[in-house]
């Protein structure tokens, strides 16, 4: 019998609670996104606070709370990789056994970029690994002499392509990325997990990304959690990256988003609308503007400014409605380089029905997520643990 009309899932991208057992494998020893925000650099967040935010692992700003209003524990990755596809995957029951091809080293084959630039009529400048702003500002002024394509990768298993939009345009730095990614598909040695585009404006070196970036993805390589929740008739609406994450597998509709603000803005928007089914809500920002660029003050800001916009999410829950917090891996910004970093999960579980909160298990793989939301829904998945039956006692 489903228990909640309307689940919301909000992952607070790469916002892990401390290095995960196998952290020694992926050289991530010690690392702690919000331990080590809060040590460093001080973080109040007094509305996730009384969800029980501190109680998961010891926070120095954050106290652990003796009734919180929420329902709290960690999960523990299971995937191979620590991104945001490998994330998303495994919390809707696709756990990934085999990492994506990395380029960080060399940059994309010869053969790739020469297909590359025949195909799309425009050089390829950079061809490396690279922090996206860094390149933009290093190669902009040559992307407006030559018109060439700013290409480079990331940490991630990425082939990331930079255009100004008005010297080339969203549509060309659109069909770029569909010829990338069929030809990344066209070798195995050559797939990565996302294309992105990566547009930008400005002139004279002062050179900001726009919100119109669109990520081209690959189906995921298991049956999903969210498969079951639209063969059913339930609506499943994407907010953000979620919809490209999966690459449209099992959603309903999809709403971009520009920024953490305007996702949360979306969001609300949405919670006034009556539906039966998920809202699944990914906030960028923490990792993309701060997570890899190591900037602690600016992930405590954003962390912080969305805890006082949490209070406005509550209000729009129904009794009937569900919402879950978590993060998708993690990405400390105290920590070297500027790589995601392997980190345990909050998770946070709240509904105007529960009569108190509390501790529940630790979660062994992200997939308990998807697991829950198919239960609660009276749909058949095989893959993960439920916990509905942990909340709300």
């Amino acid at each position: 019998m489903m228990q909640f009309k309307r689940v919301f899932i909000i992952v607070l991208d790469s916002v892990g609670i401390g290095y995960a057992k196998d952290a020694d494998q992926f050289g991530d020893m010690g690392t702690n996104t919000l331990g080590n925000i809060s040590t460093k650099v001080g973080l109040h967040v007094p509305n996730l606070e009384k969800f029980g935010l501190g109680n998961i692992y010891p926070l120095d700003t954050v106290k652990s709370v003796e009734a919180p209003v929420a329902y709290y524990t960690h999960m523990e990755p299971k995937s191979v990789g620590k991104d945001s596809v490998a994330g998303h995957w495994e919390f809707m029951g696709a756990t990934l056994k085999e990492p994506f091809n990395n380029f960080t080293a060399h940059g994309f084959p010869k053969e790739l970029i020469d297909e590359f630039e025949r195909r799309t009529g425009r050089k390829a400048l950079g061809n490396k690994e690279a922090n996206g702003l860094k390149i933009i500002h290093e190669l902009a002024d040559e992307q407006k002499a030559t018109g060439g394509f700013i290409v480079y990768t990331s940490v991630d298993s990425t082939f990331q392509i930079a255009a100004h939009e008005e010297w080339i345009g969203l549509d060309e730095l659109y069909k770029a990325c569909e010829i990338a990614r069929e030809l990344t598909l066209s070798n195995p040695d050559w797939m990565v997990a996302r294309v992105i585009a990566r547009p930008f404006v400005g002139e004279n070196g002062e050179y900001t990304r726009t919100g119109n970036r669109h990520d081209y993805a690959l189906d995921p390589f298991e049956p999903i959690a969210l498969t079951p929740l639209k063969e059913a008739g339930l609506d499943v609406i994407s907010l953000g990256k979620i919809n490209d994450l999966y690459n449209g597998v099992g959603i309903t509709e999809s709403i971009p988003t520009k920024n953490n603000d305007d996702g949360v803005e979306k969001l609300l928007t949405l919670m006034d609308r009556d539906f039966t089914g998920l809202g699944y809500l990914n906030l960028v920002e923490f990792d993309s503007l701060y997570g890899h660029p190591r900037n602690p003050e600016g992930y405590r800001d954003a962390l912080e400014q969305f805890d006082r916009q949490l209070p406005d999410i509550v209000a729009k829950l129904r009794e009937d409605d569900l919402l879950l917090i978590t993060a998708d891996h993690g990405n400390d910004p105290t920590y070297k380089g500027n790589d995601h970093t392997r980190e345990n999960v909050p998770l946070l579980a709240y509904s105007k029905a529960f009569k108190n909160g509390g501790n529940f298990a630790a979660r062994m793989t992200f997939a308990d997520l998807g697991a829950s939301v198919v239960e609660n829904f009276d749909c058949e998945f095989s893959v993960g643990t439920s916990f509905l039956s942990e909340l709300g006692k």
